[in-house]
Order: structure tokens, then sequence, then C-alpha cells
């Protein structure tokens, strides 16, 4: 049994050309959108993993400063490893908050520009 190909529906006629897309890449407003994501995530991306080194370091070669008790039970090296998580979902909400305040708006113009307003 052949089976028929449904024709082009309404959208996947009116995908944007490789031209198009190559133009919008090398336009103005995407140079923006992307200089917009790199200077907050790159910023914070080598902060975090800084952070992170940081932690890792201390375990290593600082035991008897990440041994010393705060106050029961706890010690330093406790309350650094939930500062990791801390600001783990810290980063995330920021970037969520970032992304919809600055990259959103921009990515749908140039995605509705694309789409011919569809």
């Amino acid at each position: 049994m052949a089976t028929e190909t449904p024709p082009p529906s309404k959208t996947q006629a009116q995908l944007p050309s490789t031209e198009e897309f190559v133009a919008v890449q090398e336009s103005a407003e995407f140079g923006e959108l992307r200089r917009s994501y790199r200077s907050f995530a790159f910023p914070l991306t080598v902060a975090f993993i800084a952070w992170y080194l940081l932690y890792v370091l201390l375990s290593n070669y600082a035991g008897d400063f990440m041994g010393t008790k705060l106050f029961g039970n706890i010690n330093v090296a406790f309350v650094l490893g939930v500062a990791q998580f801390v600001t783990t979902f810290l980063i995330a909400w920021w970037y969520s908050r970032h992304a919809a305040a600055k990259l959103d708006p921009k990515a749908d113009a140039i995605k509705s520009r694309m789409e011919g307003g569809a």
C-alpha cells in the first residue's frame, strides 16, 4: 500500500529560506540578542565555575578550615555545600527573569518577522 504525503501545511509552506536565515543572523537585531545573552550568561558561568572550584579546592587542601564547626554538627564544608545548591537555584531564577525581560521579546520579534507574522 502506498501512502500519500499530505499537502504541505501553511506553516511548512512559509518556512524561511536559507538566505533569509543568514540575513537575520547577520542583522544588528540578532547581534544585539546574542550580545544580551552572552553578557549575562558568560560572566555568571565563569563566576559559578570559580565558586565551585573554590569549594573543591578548599575541600581538598583546607580540610581543617572546612571541618571547622560552626554550631552543633554543622561545619563550614556543609554550609558551603548547601550554598552551592542555593546559588544554582538563584542563578536559574535570575536567568529566567533576565530571559523573560530582555531576551524573549527580542527573540519573539525576530521569530514573528521570520514567520511572516503567522
